[in-house]
């Protein structure tokens, strides 16, 4: 069975083709992230206009990705909730007349475990039951999985997203959207003990808190200005990261301790943290619980079309370029070996022997 699966929640279009529920066939995301950054967060109406804009192509691009048409669709899914009102309606309006007019059954998907299920894609053994933390932009969830169609939700945010946290942390800081990364690369080189950042107390074993914690750092950055001192940006990012991912990595393993969860997950972009990432495997490793993280990396394939095929369509120049065709730009580079056929590894070594750019060549080794 193949399905066609629409994403348009948040600030980015993705379209993708999966078979069997595990096969992932094709995955297309158009992002306005870039144009986002400029006001430092997630604009709702600009998301909602860049999806009507991107919809078509990025559904039309993952059918061609796949190899498949329409017609070899069984049914079309949509992610319907929650999310951004004016960009969930986009997709769902276009998945509606989509299924429609070809005929299929339309699915519709609710955001959250739309993150959970991404983890069989990437772990094929995975089955449930598991205890899954879901972290994203708007979600700070804790999820007894207990089938692939029945959740119990054991704790949640009782205000902030951790995302969410991340994002307006980052805009304090000074430091560019989105905020995750952001945060991240700047306490790589930070003292997570420089600053002693509050741990939220809340009602309920499981639940968090992330908007006292978000004011904690506003007031060190207020404070300093007042003082008419600097503050040191990567100690209190890395201060902000340690706090929340151990916030986090705490209440997913409380859970996990007290279900006797046998596997625990992560999921969701927040999920991508390398200092939660850290804590819940080792925390989850002390319980003698098998833990499932989302994978962070890219097939061979999918880095060259990154940067050849996918690039030319997000310029919008794929009729000219980006692939080698009869009647298209010849602009290529010729390799000593086959990246196909070498592990990644050992990709810094190979050695461009011809550069030719619109069947010009500007160099050759």
């Amino acid at each position: 069975m193949i399905i066609l699966g629409i994403e348009s929640t948040c600030d980015e279009t993705a379209a993708s083709l999966v078979e069997d529920g595990r096969h992932l066939l094709s995955n297309v995301i158009s992002t306005s992230v870039k144009e986002q950054a400029l006001y430092g967060g997630v604009v709702p109406e600009i998301a909602s206009r860049r999806h009507c804009e991107f919809i078509s192509a990025t559904v039309k691009k993952a059918l061609l990705d796949a190899g498949k048409t329409i017609d070899d669709v069984d049914a079309v899914a949509v992610t319907f909730a929650p999310g951004l009102i004016g960009a969930v309606l986009v997709g769902v309006n276009f998945a509606k007349g989509l299924a429609y007019s070809a005929g299929k059954p339309l699915v519709p998907v609710h955001h959250l475990r739309g993150h959970i299920a991404a983890l069989y894609l990437t772990h094929p053994e995975l089955k449930p039951p598991f205890l899954c933390l879901v972290a994203s932009g708007g979600h700070s969830h804790i999820v007894e999985v207990q089938d692939y169609t029945h959740y119990h939700i054991l704790g949640h945010t009782v205000d902030d997203a951790a995302g969410e946290a991340f994002d307006k942390v980052a805009r304090t800081l000074g430091l560019p959207y989105p905020g995750g990364p952001s945060v991240a690369n700047a306490a790589k080189t930070g003292d997570p003990k420089a600053y002693r950042l509050p741990v939220p107390h809340v009602e309920g074993k499981y639940n968090v808190s992330f908007s006292g914690l978000k004011t904690a750092v506003l007031n060190e950055v207020n404070q300093a200005q007042m003082k008419g001192t600097d503050i040191n940006v990567p100690d209190l990012a890395a201060s902000f990261q340690e706090r929340i991912a151990g916030i986090l990595a705490e209440k997913l393993l409380l859970a996990a301790a007290d279900t006797g969860a046998k596997q625990v997950c992560l999921a969701g972009g927040v999920a991508a943290n390398g200092r939660l990432r850290q804590l819940v495997n080792d925390g989850a490793q002390k319980l003698g619980a098998r833990v499932y993280l989302p994978e962070q990396a890219l097939t061979v394939e999918q880095a060259v079309r990154l940067f050849t095929s996918d690039a030319a369509w997000a310029s919008r120049d794929e009729a000219v370029r980006g692939t080698l065709e009869l009647g298209k730009q010849a602009d290529l580079v010729v390799l000593d070996r086959d990246l196909f056929a070498i592990e990644p590894d050992t990709f810094p070594e190979a050695k461009v022997l011809e550069t030719v750019l619109n069947g010009r060549t500007v160099f050759r080794a």
